[in-house]
């Protein structure tokens, strides 16, 4: 199915309301909970969210949502998340995937790093415009989304030692993660030089001396970087 096919199957608005809830759990979602969170049957959601497999905007599979096993464990419920392969439409045809590989092809040769580094802060801070560093991280996510990273709210618990008798006190630290990173099919190809861009872009949006911070910690099928608060800043 070509692109424009595919994405023209979102016109739809309970599909594209199925299509929006599944992509923003960032996990599998079954026929029930879809139909439940966006308020229509189960056979209706289950119809639009084959519809959009079939368009290759969604991934399907099969697996037991009960968390039991064996006889009695029940049968295999069908599951959704978001297709890997990325769609996109321009009218006239233009190739800027094409052009970005190159140019950080050819940066990354020269040993531009620190160069290019330096231009996304700049870049990051003409986004900002006028307007001082970021003020806390519910402000932060408003502009991550915005520019389309998609960013969730991650508890971490850390243990810290108190003192005296106290033993270990644990510590909640709320992080920002992110679930698409729009530069990612540059950023598989040239990861260090890309990532780098990235993390430099966000520091110069978010503000240096301000409440949060934006700190590299890569891991599989999100975002390389996130944002939390500064360590002398409670948000």
């Amino acid at each position: 199915m070509k692109d424009i096919d595919a994405i023209a199957v979102l016109q739809d608005p309970v599909r594209r309301r199925l299509y929006e809830y599944v992509v923003a759990q960032g996990r599998e979602v079954g026929r029930n909970e879809a139909a439940e969170a966006v308020g229509v049957a189960r056979t209706l959601a289950a119809h639009h969210l084959d519809r959009l497999t079939e368009a290759g905007l969604l991934e399907s599979g099969s697996r037991r949502l009960t968390g039991r096993s064996g006889p009695g464990a029940g049968r295999p419920a069908k599951v959704y998340t978001r297709a890997r392969v990325e769609r996109s439409v321009s009218l006239p045809a233009r190739d800027y995937r094409t052009a970005a590989e190159l140019l950080a092809e050819a940066a990354e040769q020269a040993g531009l790093d620190a160069g290019l580094c330096a231009a996304a802060r700049r870049r990051g801070e003409a986004l900002r415009g006028s307007a001082g560093p970021c003020g806390g991280l519910e402000e932060a996510m408003e502009m991550l989304a915005a520019r389309g990273y998609e960013p969730h709210l991650e508890a971490a618990e850390s243990a810290e030692s108190a003192e005296g008798a106290q033993g270990v006190a644990g510590a909640a630290a709320r992080v920002v993660r992110m679930r698409n990173c729009p530069f990612h099919a540059v950023a598989e190809r040239f990861p260090p030089l890309v990532c780098g861009m990235n993390l430099a872009l966000l520091e110069g949006l978010l503000g240096a001396d301000g409440p949060v911070r934006a700190r590299m910690d890569a891991r599989p099928g999100e975002c390389c970087v996130v944002v939390e608060a500064s360590k002398n800043n409670d948000d």
